[in-house]
């Protein structure tokens, strides 16, 4: 199955089978996560919630998973990846199932805490397998394709919610959208998974024999990284913006142009959608970029965290109706074309053996900092002010993020040379 001579650990079209599942698997984590924030105005009407209690809803999830993110993360790296990767995305769909059966907010708020415990380790199990089947200088781009399940699921799980629920009821939403995570999970315990890396390091930079690591070496992995740091801050920022709009932008529009929830879901989610994009190409282009100059694993997110903070304050502040639609478009491109390059950042500076982890301390602090603070930072400017007032303040977090990035750039070739070469073999 080793395709060594193309630098793949398994064949090319192995590879791109196991993607192809992590891709599935991604987009319906997304859809499970997000199909709430076009239900906001039933649930709303029916148990009468405030805006704030609404943000909480996505939160949870957020909560939840950097509660979770680095234990769960751990037995994926020094347990198994495909058998850990399956039973989180069945405990998940199991639980977006049972958020149809709640009768009122604290047993869905419960419910969609426990979505987030099956997540925890998902987006650092699925980047530690892709980051060990291809090849180094295809990360960006192969991530950028991973990544890209995010905002089609997004896009997917807002608009069907909306449909679902003007149709059959909003509680049929998050029975009808758990069916397919659970059987694509299933399918991955079968998959071919690599061998638990050794945590071994050199003795010192002049020597070949290698020792086993301790539990301060493995710390400081994360603590002396300083690219490493300040693209964990950049990222918190972006997410922090991205998770808010994600949340809020059907609601936006609902009130704003007064639209029926269903096309209001519809808009919100194209805009997202657009990621589908932004993704990929900001993996290509980083890639590209990479070739010539190392540190651009961390200027080029600097560079579309600084883009984006234009289109979206242009947008908010200067433009109405269709210029602004327009301009959000845009801004569903390059709001994350930062995420492949600064995934690609937690796994090269890093022990081949502790991936899992780094991007699991990358979730932690933007879970911390960015996607549970951001859907209820909106929510509560939105019940004191308005719906407009409080998403005009989200540009200042994506420039933020482009300052961290900027000033990560700086110490990553320095960090990616501390790095331990590990040849990683395939289990039988």
């Amino acid at each position: 199955m080793n395709d060594r001579g193309s630098g793949y650990l398994l064949s090319r079209g192995y590879s791109y089978y196991i993607f192809v599942l992590l891709f599935l698997l991604y987009l319906f984590d997304y859809v499970d996560r997000l199909v709430v924030v076009s239900l906001f105005p039933f649930i709303k009407a029916e148990w009468g919630l405030t805006d704030t209690q609404l943000g909480m809803l996505v939160s949870a999830v957020y909560w939840s998973i950097l509660i979770f993110s680095f234990p769960v993360s751990m037995l994926v790296d020094r347990w198994s990846r495909k058998k850990s990767i399956g039973l989180m995305a069945l405990l998940w769909s199991v639980a977006t199932a049972l958020c149809a059966l709640t009768r009122n907010f604290s047993q869905l708020f419960a419910a969609r805490t426990a979505i987030g415990i099956g997540e925890a380790g998902y987006a650092p199990g699925g980047t530690a397998m892709i980051s060990a089947i291809f090849p180094e200088e295809k990360r960006g781009r192969i991530l950028g394709l991973w990544n890209a399940s995010i905002p089609l699921g997004s896009a997917i799980g807002i608009i069907l919610g909306g449909v679902i629920a003007e149709n059959l009821g909003w509680r049929h939403a998050f029975g009808i959208v758990a069916l397919p995570g659970m059987l694509i999970a299933i399918l991955f315990f079968w998959v071919r998974d690599y061998r638990t890396v050794e945590l071994v390091q050199r003795v010192d930079a002049g020597k070949a024999d290698r020792i086993t690591m301790s539990r301060a070496d493995i710390v400081r992995q994360f603590t002396q990284a300083r690219s490493l740091i300040c693209n964990n801050l950049g990222f918190a920022s972006n997410v922090f913006v991205t998770t808010a709009l994600l949340s809020w932008l059907p609601t936006y529009f609902h009130r704003i142009e007064g639209i029926a929830m269903g096309r209001a879901s519809m808009k919100g989610g194209a805009i997202m959608f657009m990621a589908i994009i932004g993704a990929p190409l900001g993996g290509f282009l980083a890639d590209k970029w990479y070739e010539k100059r190392k540190s651009a694993r961390l200027l080029f997110p600097a560079l579309s965290s600084f883009i984006t903070s234009c289109i979206l304050l242009v947008a908010f502040l200067l433009l109405d109706g269709t210029a602004q639609y327009v301009s959000l478009l845009l801004a569903g491109i390059a709001a994350v074309a930062f995420v492949p390059a600064g995934v690609a950042v937690t796994q090269d500076v890093v022990h081949p053996g502790l991936r899992a982890m780094s991007l699991s301390t990358c979730v932690i602090v933007q879970h911390i900092l960015g996607s549970s603070l951001g859907p209820i930072f909106v929510g509560m400017l939105s019940d004191a002010y308005d719906i407009k007032a409080a998403i005009t303040f989200l540009p200042l977090f994506t420039l933020l993020a482009g300052f961290f990035f900027l000033i990560g750039s700086r110490y990553y070739e320095r960090d990616i040379g501390r790095v331990e070469r590990i040849e990683l073999t395939v289990e039988e």
